[in-house]
């Protein structure tokens, strides 16, 4: 963080003003000061062997700041939820046991009626709403605990600062669709993505932005996310391949954006993940679907292309024609002449 500052203040005052990566300036050991620094920096930029970091607008960098605030604001709020989970096992009310979402609508009916003292557990389950109401018999169970004025103390602080909490997230969703607005169309192509939320998708424009253009390819972006395998190799032997550090922001979205889409139907991210996790595992086919999501963002905004769906067979119809070209090779081998008819024709 600590380019920030003199970078805004020599910001607008010189022709040009570049960050460099400090891994790309070392110098011999044994000669290191900072006058000798700067005159190496400066001899460099001579010979024009620096290359300049990327540096977003002042409008982009102001929405990197809003959607980072709001990705911590979800952060902190989902560590007071689990909290509040803490809280109310102490009191053996086994709530969470029972609703997928304690903070949903019959949740916060049950803990208010808690918080004003009623402890009657047919009373409270009688609160159920929706779904939750074809589960009265468990959550009679549920709600048969303990709560002294301790719990509900602490119970009343956590549901108000979560209540904080989604009051500051919703004014930042607010300021956030509001600078966004002239790329609506834009957001509405790319939610076409399976896994892509539009808060994802806001992450992705606040930190990459809609003009991709400093990058130029697919794979210099994944390079600079931190999303591809890393490249290790030295006397011959490849070495760890374990992707490098990059922007942690975007990488996180992506990586949810990939669990979301493995979960989809009848997509091809979704073969993709259930293919390289039968042989590599969860945690790198989750990778790979998230590079293969970072690529086609990266395509979608340099062609003005919408997303085109390969479909769930594409794998399948790919190892069937490798199949055809190597078997049909082995028998050319042996020399015969082949000739491929399908059944169907047959």
């Amino acid at each position: 963080m600590y380019w920030k500052s003199p970078f805004n203040l020599m910001e607008g005052h010189f022709e040009q003003v570049m960050i460099v990566n400090a891994e790309h300036l070392k110098r011999v050991p044994g000669r290191k000061t900072d006058k000798k620094d700067a005159e190496w920096i400066a001899e460099l930029l001579q010979f024009g062997l620096l290359k300049p970091s990327f540096i977003p607008s002042p409008q982009q960098r102001e929405l990197r700041d809003l959607t980072r605030v709001r990705t911590t604001l979800i952060a902190e709020r989902t560590r007071l939820v689990n909290r509040l989970h803490k809280t109310l096992e102490d009191t053996n009310l086994k709530l969470s046991s029972v609703l997928t979402d304690i903070m949903g609508k019959t949740g916060q009916k049950i803990l208010s009626a808690l918080l004003r003292g009623e402890e009657d557990a047919d009373v409270l389950a009688d609160l159920a709403l929706g779904r939750a109401m074809s589960k009265r018999e468990a959550l009679v169970q549920a709600l048969r605990g303990r709560l002294n004025d301790h719990h509900r103390l602490l119970l009343q602080e956590l549901l108000s600062l979560i209540e904080q909490h989604d009051q500051g997230i919703c004014r930042l969703d607010r300021e956030i669709e509001e600078r966004l607005r002239p790329h609506e169309a834009l957001i509405q192509r790319l939610d076409t993505i399976p896994g892509c939320s539009r808060r994802i998708i806001e992450v992705l424009l606040a930190e990459i932005g809609s003009d991709v253009s400093p990058f130029p390819d697919a794979a210099h972006l994944a390079s600079w996310v931190g999303i591809c395998p890393g490249n290790n190799e030295s006397g011959g032997k490849r070495k760890s391949g374990r992707i490098r550090k990059g922007n942690r922001w975007v990488k996180a979205m992506l990586v949810q954006a990939a669990n979301a889409a493995a979960r989809t139907k009848h997509s091809y991210l979704s073969a993709q993940y259930h293919q390289i996790a039968a042989r590599r595992g969860n945690k790198r086919a989750v990778v790979a679907v998230a590079h293969s999501t970072l690529v086609i963002y990266y395509h979608m905004l340099t062609t003005g292309e919408p997303y085109q769906e390969k479909g769930a067979g594409y794998f399948s119809e790919l190892d069937r024609k490798h199949a055809e070209r190597r078997a049909t090779r082995q028998l050319e081998r042996l020399g015969y002449q082949v000739t491929l008819t399908p059944a169907q024709i047959a």
